[in-house]
């Protein structure tokens, strides 16, 4: 097979022949390698630690993680470019209102950088709004967890309930009991609703719909505020759709049953597993850690009587509890 120049990014057939020759019989001939020269270069070979004239192959395993070093490394820099970016224009993005509209862009879409400008921004929203507050959290919101925050949301939320508003927020599963959403609409006077779901969109805040607010970086250091009538109504229409599919929280709690034995917990971890999920993108979508989701797959591997992770995902199908919470979901909607 002959051997074609290429990068040290990949691999050509002759080297990948060569590599699977060498895995199997445990080592070759120097001069072997000398067609396939990107298997050196790539660290899939390596002189044979007995002086030998000999290489012997690198672990498959061992030379993958290797390999996958510079592009993990790679696109870490180019996120870290993007974020210096982000954080170096963020600033002038509100001036230039001399240019002409086609030079400044749409007015119907602002960032907001860092926290204190997108409390502000907020702020200004809800006090303008007069009508309603959609709000998707899927972690407990940073003002828990700074008194002077929680106190300014706490009077913006109050200052749109004495208008006559109303609010509505839509909360992951996972913090259905935590003690600070409660006490938080506890101390609200009004129209105030809270539901929950297994898996929710990132944070999302609607007010009276006409200005969303949603995040523009992990770490919610920036925002956008959007002001497009159509994408403003769209994210509202999610919103909507989400709320008609959760279990109500707050004021009052109402709890979904078990079927055959199975949490509402569990039977959204099924559905995850048969889609063929790993314990991380589990954990992550369903907003629990992979120590608690394994638990629970471990769980519902006992209530169904697996023995293995292939037959898991057999005996889920053949239980029906996918379907009969579909069925009672359904029952629920039309009533």
């Amino acid at each position: 097979m002959t051997h074609h120049a290429h990068g040290t990014d990949e691999l050509c057939d002759a080297g990948v022949s060569l590599y699977e020759h060498a895995l199997r019989g445990g080592r070759i001939g120097s001069g072997e390698a000398e067609a396939a020269p990107c298997l050196l270069e790539a660290g899939l070979l390596r002189p044979s630690p007995d002086g030998t004239d000999r290489l012997e192959p690198v672990a498959a395993a061992v030379a993958l993680q290797n390999l996958l070093r510079g592009p993990a490394e790679h696109i870490a820099d180019e996120r870290r470019r993007a974020a210096r970016l982000a954080r170096s224009l963020a600033p002038l993005l509100g001036t230039g209102s001399g240019l002409t509209a086609s030079a400044q862009g749409s007015a119907a879409v602002r960032v907001h950088s860092g926290i204190d400008r997108i409390n502000e921004a907020v702020s200004l929203a809800m006090a303008d709004a007069s009508a309603e507050s959609l709000t998707v959290q899927p972690h407990v919101s940073h003002t828990h967890s700074h008194p002077d925050l929680h106190a300014r949301a706490l009077e913006r939320d109050q200052a749109l309930l004495d208008r006559g508003g109303r609010i509505r927020a839509l909360y992951q599963h996972t913090l259905r009991h935590a003690p600070t959403i409660h006490s938080r609409y506890e101390q609200l006077r009004g129209d105030v609703e809270a539901r929950t779901l297994d898996e929710v969109t990132e944070r999302l805040l609607v007010f009276d719909r006409s200005v969303a607010f949603i995040p523009a970086s992990e770490d919610r250091t920036l925002a956008l505020e959007i002001r497009h009538p159509a994408i403003v109504d769209h994210l509202a229409t999610v919103f909507d759709r989400l709320w008609n599919l959760a279990t109500p929280m707050y004021p009052e709690a109402v709890r979904k049953p078990s079927l055959d034995g199975v949490t509402p917990r569990r039977r959204a971890i099924a559905a995850l597993l048969v889609e063929g999920h790993t314990d991380a993108v589990i954990a992550d979508r369903l907003g629990m850690n992979v120590r608690t989701a394994r638990l629970h797959i471990a769980k519902l591997a006992a209530t169904l009587g697996s023995e293995s992770r292939a037959q898991l995902g057999y005996l889920i199908g053949e239980s029906g509890i996918l379907k009969k919470e579909a069925d009672n979901d359904g029952e629920e909607a039309a009533e």
